[in-house]
């Protein structure tokens, strides 16, 4: 409630402001809106840090509703993932860049916190819900240590931050509609107000996609709205946002590479096919597979077809999100040398996680003459409710040749997260599998957790001479963790992570006006989660008490050092770097995901990450383009897995990290003469382990992908109009993306992969008046 009422807080204030405020700055607001980026991707230039940044209008080459992480999927070893073409079914949904995966990232948007980016986010939301991608001003990439400033407390390996595009100085609408393959179709509509006679201006959108699954039965459905006004003030501005989303998902089902080879990679739920859920059940029961005590003996123990047990398919699951989230950002120059902007925020969210389950019957499952709620299944839910709220401030002074900077991010987040079953019956199905489910007739859990999170930092950067420049600084990071039982077996306690010195040094220095050298080295660390199901919270009590006082955060110390080159047509860089991760956290879940079985959770040694990183962009003639990318990377656990006894669990030492490719390729030919524009990508990512021990991994994969437009002109009906053609996974390739949908398993085959999308096209109308 508190984040709503932030949020429609944020909206008053832009409307006094359009109201009151000055009409001279206009051009300044811009200005503090969003860098200038004369290319698609800017390679770093002046950072002592290896950073990309990518210009919104790059993402509007991709199909439309893709996710904004694909803006970054060209660039060095980011390896991004998704059963679905647009890279935004979150339950599929993976990023992970030198070798660590998004739990051990930082995200944000426009300053404000995304949280670790996790399908059941305890503290954020997924970027593809927290904003519509052609409002989307541009993202920077961190490969290895984050600006200090960022507001994130799992930037451990790195920092993607997102800005939205400023609203436009000129009145505009932008309509859009997209159709293409498995009945996908969405429409997009913005209205950009223009200056108005304060100086202020504003935009408010709103977009509807709906894609049909590309195998098996359901949908996935997204609605956004987002606003954004900026109201000048002297030469500062008064900034304020809010985006509403509701996304609402059938899932696929997870798969095993036994089951690909038994069941062929298009196998997927039973859905629409509800009595053949109820037999499968009732035959699971019969074997005694589901702890479900058999009722109808007469359906026997023999599956129908190569289905083998109670986990090949179940009937349908689904993910449902509705968020609203809102900042106000006031950004002011109060002397020439000094600089203040201060954020307040807040987030709001409601999330269901279904599955429809065989291991927990309905209540009047095998009840003479009940024809209601008696089915052998049932739907189980993780349920969540997110309530944040929080300030991110900062100050820039210029003091001769140092630019002094500090700043403090303060959130407290309430988040609830409950486990629920919800009756069905026998004949049909009897609930939506797309709505919030009510009425639960089983709660087997309920957790309230508070988390405070508490950071400063202080930086300088020293402009020694005209070619020379060192920075150094320290961020403080505090997180505290509280847990209340409200229902069922009791996790209550208090941890902290806290680290008061998590420095981070950098040179850079100009060989030549084109070609610059820099270097850097820090600290970070990654608070530990609030949650039921991952954490230290996600062990039983007795686990939580013996490890409360024991368990250390995760660490890490990244070196990196590189050469940067620029001239009027060519932009390159290449970087080595160095990755130590300390006090790693395992946890290994016990049986298949639906069972929602207890992980343990310990600190059980390191990695060892060292790579190479390239990426070049060179415009070779006029009107063509070609950026590439190319990373190396060696990432290792350095110790065995031990549990407390000090017994060997897994023989991690010395194999590599799980979903950590060798060697990943990008590359995008680019056109564009102002009216034919077009772009073909490919992607190489080597082989991946899905198993602690590497007894187990997915094969190479290499994809394509087309697009192709035209912008036409010549008549007031024409002008302003484009149609662009995008073909994903070109060539039709057979593989896996996702391969952790359930997490990792020591040894063995596991139901944790999901197989990529086939190619799909999709035609896109826009129109600008």
């Amino acid at each position: 409630m508190k984040s709503h009422l932030l949020a429609g807080a944020a909206l008053g204030a832009i409307l006094l402001g359009w109201a009151n405020g000055a009409a001279a700055a206009a051009a300044a607001a811009e200005a503090v809106e969003t860098a200038s980026v004369d290319e698609l991707v800017v390679l770093g230039r002046g950072e002592a840090r290896q950073v990309q940044t990518v210009d919104g209008s790059d993402l509007q080459l991709e199909v439309a509703g893709a996710s904004p992480l694909k803006m970054v999927e060209k660039l060095p070893n980011v390896n991004l993932q998704s059963a679905d073409p647009f890279g935004a079914y979150e339950w599929s949904s993976r990023i992970s860049i030198r070798g660590f995966d998004r739990n051990r990232l930082g995200f944000t948007l426009d300053g404000v916190p995304l949280g670790d980016m996790t399908y059941g986010n305890h503290n954020g939301l997924h970027i593809s819900r927290a904003i519509a991608g052609e409002n989307v001003g541009q993202a920077t990439l961190a490969q290895g240590a984050g600006a200090l400033g960022v507001a994130s407390s799992s930037d451990l390996g790195g920092s993607l931050q997102f800005r939205s595009r400023a609203p436009s100085a000129e009145f505009a609408v932008l309509a859009a509609a997209t159709a293409g393959s498995d009945d996908t179709y969405r429409g997009f509509v913005r209205l950009d107000s223009g200056e108005l006679a304060t100086g202020a201006r504003g935009y408010l959108s709103y977009s509807y996609n709906t894609a049909g699954k590309w195998k098996g039965d359901g949908e996935q459905r997204q609605t956004q709205v987002n606003f954004k006004a900026v109201q000048p003030i002297g030469e500062g501005a008064l900034t304020g946002w809010v985006n509403w989303s509701t996304r609402q998902e059938n899932d696929y089902q997870d798969l095993s590479l036994e089951m690909i080879s038994r069941l062929g990679p298009n196998w997927d739920n039973f859905a629409p096919n509800y009595a053949a859920a109820v037999q499968a059940a009732e035959i699971g029961n019969n074997r005694g597979e589901t702890g479900v005590a058999p009722k109808f003996p007469a359906f026997g123990t023999v599956y129908p077809g190569k289905i083998t047990n109670a986990d090949d398919a179940y009937y349908d699951a689904s993910g449902l999100r509705d968020d609203l989230i809102g900042a106000v950002t006031l950004d002011m120059p109060v002397t020439e040398a000094l600089r203040v902007q201060a954020t307040a925020y807040g987030h709001t969210n409601e999330g269901q996680g279904l599955w429809v389950t065989p291991y927990v019957a309905s209540p009047n499952y095998g009840v003479a003459g009940a024809t209601a709620n008696d089915s052998p299944l049932s739907i189980r839910t993780t349920e969540y409710d997110i309530s944040r709220r929080g300030v991110v401030a900062g100050a820039t002074l210029t003091l001769g040749d140092h630019e002094i900077g500090g700043g403090l991010w303060y959130e407290g987040n309430d988040f609830t997260q409950a486990r629920r079953f919800y009756a069905l019956n026998r004949t049909s199905f009897s609930r939506d599998i797309l709505a919030m489910q009510s009425g639960a007739f089983r709660t087997d859990w309920e957790y309230d957790f508070k988390t405070t999170t508490r950071k400063f930092y202080l930086s300088d950067i020293w402009s020694i001479s005209d070619v020379l420049a060192v920075n150094f600084g320290f961020k403080s990071l505090s997180v505290e963790n509280q847990a209340t039982t409200v229902v069922g077996a009791n996790k209550t306690g208090t941890i902290k992570a806290e680290e008061n010195f998590l420095p981070q040094i950098g040179v850079r220095f100009d060989l030549t006006p084109d070609s610059q050298f820099f270097a850097g080295y820090s600290e970070n660390m990654r608070a530990f989660a609030s949650s039921g199901t991952s954490g230290p919270f996600s062990a039983s009590q007795a686990g939580f008490n013996a490890i409360k006082n024991k368990l250390k955060p995760e660490l890490s110390q990244t070196f990196e050092a590189g050469w940067r080159y620029k001239t009027s047509d060519f932009q390159g860089v290449v970087a080595l770097y160095h990755v130590q991760f300390k006090n790693r956290l395992f946890g290994v879940a016990v049986g298949s995901g639906i069972q929602g079985n207890p992980a343990a959770l310990a600190n059980v040694g390191g990695v060892t990450a060292k790579g190479f990183e390239a990426a070049a962009d060179w415009n070779f003639a006029p009107d063509w383009s070609l950026f590439a990318s190319y990373a190396y990377n060696d990432s290792t656990y350095d110790d065995d897995t031990r549990d407390g006894n000090g017994a060997i669990v897994a023989r991690t030492a010395g194999k590599t990290t799980v979903d950590t490719p060798e060697n990943l390729f990008k590359a995008d030919l680019n056109y564009d003469n102002g009216s034919l524009f077009g772009k073909f990508g490919l992607s190489y990512l080597s082989q991946r382990f899905f198993t602690y021990e590497n007894d187990r991994g997915v094969p190479s994969q290499t994809l394509a992908e087309l697009t192709l437009g035209y912008r036409f002109a010549g008549s007031p009906v024409l002008e302003g109009l484009e149609l662009q053609l995008n073909v994903s996974n070109l060539f039709d390739e057979a593989y896996i993306s996702t391969i952790d949908s359930n997490g990792f398993a020591i040894r063995g085959d596991s139901q944790t992969l999901l197989t990529g999308a086939p190619r799909q096209v999709f035609v896109t109308v826009r129109k600008t008046f």
